[in-house]
């Protein structure tokens, strides 16, 4: 996953088709935990969305700035536009970020139709 380091680089790349943002830090262990499985999940939904990682601590204007408080949160974006986000101070699973991804994917579908 590739990691963005600077504010510029994270608003050049929301700004480019459907991403979505994990943010982390390196002290997390609900972020570590995820980490063996996210590869896959990534490859899983290639084609049909791009994923990209902030560490907040890193970023911390940013995290801020989106409401960032617990992590690993994730946020979905079209167009430069927030979608949909999964942010809590609990630990995620497998299937829960699976269930996000599949959830932003249909909302920016929506949103590309609804353009139409």
């Amino acid at each position: 996953m590739q990691e963005i380091k600077t504010i510029e680089a994270f608003q050049s790349t929301i700004e480019k088709g459907h991403v979505v943002v994990k943010f982390y830090a390196d002290w997390c262990p609900d972020c570590h935990r995820i980490d063996p499985f996210m590869p896959e999940v990534e490859a899983q939904y290639r084609d049909q969305l791009r994923m990209v990682q902030v560490n907040r601590d890193t970023l911390p204007d940013l995290a801020e700035q989106y409401d960032v408080f617990g992590i690993p949160s994730f946020i979905a974006f079209k167009d430069g536009h927030e979608t949909i986000r999964f942010v809590s101070k609990l630990g995620k699973t497998r299937e829960e970020i699976e269930h996000f991804c599949v959830r932003a994917v249909q909302v920016a579908q929506s949103i590309t139709s609804q353009k139409k």
